[in-house]
């Protein structure tokens, strides 16, 4: 989808939701980001994660695991929207009666970002930095080309993740463990 003619202007998250949900754009101070769909390994680990997730806190009704870049509007005016692949909102945050459906007002308690071979490092690194800025208390980005995980805390630590460590929840999802080296198992 071509970006709209008047995209110079400083664009709401109300307008960007406007545009429906075939439009695929992050909103970074305003202005309209162009995203691309996601590749086929890209979508595998992401599914692979999201399930694990799941499956630790729907039982235990922990919040809500989000995926598919689902918007979060992380600063107001100008209006910052960015979109995480897998995002995980605790229990006590999330509005009483149904779920939202606009974007969430907030940076979620954990998101999980999948790199794509097009994605820049400083790119990636600044939206981490917007991530943990708004509020998020973990940030993990999966490299699927190099077989690891990188862990970001607000506290500016990191913590590098091969195929022989697992992801741990942490504070934000405590007593869950994945295995790193499953989100990139092959079939057999």
């Amino acid at each position: 989808m071509a970006i709209p003619r008047e995209a110079e202007r400083l664009w709401t998250a109300e307008d960007l939701l406007a545009l429906g949900e075939e439009a695929r754009y992050e909103l970074i101070e305003g202005r309209l980001v162009p995203m691309s769909p996601t590749g086929f390994l890209h979508g595998d680990v992401a599914l692979a994660l999201a399930a694990a997730l799941r499956a630790f806190v729907h039982p235990r009704r922990l919040g809500r695991i989000v995926v598919g870049e689902v918007g979060f509007v992380l600063r107001r005016n100008p209006d910052t929207v960015r979109a995480a692949d897998i995002a995980f909102v605790r229990r006590e945050r999330l509005p009483a009666g149904d779920l939202p459906r606009g974007f969430f007002e907030g940076a979620p308690d954990l998101v999980v970002e999948i790199l794509s071979p097009s994605d820049r490092y400083t790119d990636i690194l600044r939206k981490v930095g917007e991530w943990l800025e708004a509020g998020a208390a973990m940030v993990w980005v999966v490299d699927p080309e190099h077989h690891g995980v990188m862990v970001f805390r607000p506290d500016g630590t990191l913590r590098l993740l091969g195929e022989s460590d697992s992801l741990e929840g942490e504070e934000v999802l405590p007593g869950f463990r994945y295995p790193v080296g499953e989100l990139f198992s092959p079939l057999t």
